[in-house]
């Protein structure tokens, strides 16, 4: 005769259970999947044909329903499979089936429907994801009226508490998501130095100006329109430059600016044109064949300029202030260099000391005009370029005040001590970090 308490009903609970461990263990599986898969894996994956992984895309494009609904179903099925359970062992142990039902379904849960799914997911999030996300998207309308009243009470208690939720945070930390990600790379020896700074190079960019990069109207060279036509070809040749901007009296009033090819052409055409005699050179005309001059504001993000550069296929650009008064100049090479780093030709001048030298004692020998940004590319260090774009600006800012050879500073976890000074300007310092 059979057990009265092994009866059809005790093993239809038992499949019930064992159904609902393995729905859990779907739920929990998906969760992990579906929020650890990577979105740019999941692309590449939709681009070449995967229906699962363009699922996937859909779906976890609203996380917060997609999270809300993979809850939900979880702890349904882990109530009725605990409360089923202690159903069971009550009619089987009696008082004592509770304690019984507690210790067997939470091992159970925890290895089945959590530990194991869950370890499998994360090690194989993007396959997972594309496997169960035809399902879940299935299982989202169903269970999208509970989630949308359970979000709108659980945003209702974070308000009444001071949080406001953003829907479009995800898109704005996606930059800083990635550029987390190289950084932790490099961290680890995936991603090669040089490698890291070309991408961060590039995706800081639209965050950085043209202020930040330019050079100095103190450094601009610029050829005067009234030199005569032997000094203005002479100051041509010797500058390690193509183009030069052109002013007539003050430099501020720039009337264009000169290639060299240019005035190339025009000297071999009054030369060898004509009569061919050299005297010809005297009626050199500088502002006929100068091009017209292109002023951008120092405010321009650097991505923006760049692309203004190649629209108008132009390299060259003088940099002006709110009031129209000259601030400097940037040229595309400029910005290439913010992300491929320094580039050199043969017609560049190299200096005898080195921007950046470092000396016996570990101080390194810093040219106050060199950016904080490079500095900490070379160094690896994270000085703050909020304030101020070069190291002499950083050490001016700092001390409030335009300090003399020999005054010692320290903040930002670093020494700096002013080695040269000409005039107001910070020529070089030692800087040591403490």
């Amino acid at each position: 005769m059979t057990d009265p308490v092994l009866d059809s009903a005790f093993w239809l609970t038992c499949s019930a259970i064992l159904g609902l461990l393995l729905l859990s263990a779907f739920f929990s599986g998906s969760e992990t999947a579906l929020t650890a898969a990577s979105r740019g894996k999941l692309r590449n994956q939709a681009d070449r044909g995967s229906r699962g992984a363009a699922t996937a895309l859909r779906i976890t494009d609203d996380n917060e329903r997609l999270i809300g609904a993979l809850l939900l179903g979880n702890n349904v099925v882990n109530i009725l499979s605990a409360s089923l359970a202690t159903a069971l062992l009550t009619r089987v142990f009696g008082e004592s089936g509770v304690a019984l039902a507690t210790l067997a379904m939470t091992a159970l849960v925890l290895v089945f429907a959590e530990v194991l799914p869950k370890t499998y997911a994360i090690t194989n999030a993007e396959t997972a994801a594309a496997r169960v996300a035809p399902v879940i998207s299935l299982i989202l309308p169903i269970f999208s009226p509970i989630v949308s009243v359970v979000r709108t009470f659980v945003r209702g208690l974070l308000y009444l508490v001071g949080v406001r939720t953003d829907p479009n945070s995800k898109f704005l930390a996606l930059r800083e998501e990635i550029a987390g990600a190289i950084a932790l790379g490099h961290s680890e020896g995936a991603v090669e130095k040089e490698d890291r700074d070309r991408l961060l190079g590039a995706l800081d960019l639209s965050d950085r100006t043209v202020e930040e990069i330019m050079r100095h109207r103190r450094e601009i060279e610029m050829i005067d329109a009234e030199k005569t036509p032997g000094e203005i070809i002479t100051q041509a040749l010797a500058s390690p430059h193509t183009r030069l901007p052109v002013y007539r009296g003050d430099d501020e009033n720039i009337l264009g600016v000169i290639h060299a090819k240019d005035l190339l052409r025009e000297v071999d055409r009054l030369v060898r044109g004509g009569t061919g005699n050299i005297a010809n050179l005297a009626d050199l005309d500088i502002l006929k064949v100068a091009m017209k001059p292109y002023f951008v504001p120092e405010t321009t993000p650097l991505d923006e300029q760049m692309r203004q550069f190649l629209k108008r296929r132009a390299h060259f650009a003088l940099v002006v202030d709110e009031y129209g008064a000259l601030r400097g100049l940037i040229t595309l090479e400029d910005i290439l260099e913010e992300i491929v780093g320094e580039i050199r030709d043969e017609f560049d001048i190299v200096e005898k000391d080195q921007t950046l030298a470092r000396s016996e004692n570990g101080d390194y020998l810093v040219e106050g005009a060199m950016t904080i940004r490079d500095l900490n590319r070379v160094t690896d260090w994270g000085l703050p370029d909020d304030e101020a774009n070069t190291i002499a600006g950083l050490v001016i800012h700092e001390a409030q005040m335009i300090p003399i050879e020999g005054q010692v500073f320290s903040f930002h976890g670093f020494r700096f001590e002013v080695v040269t000074r000409k005039e107001n300007r910070i020529i070089r310092l030692k800087i040591r970090p403490l």
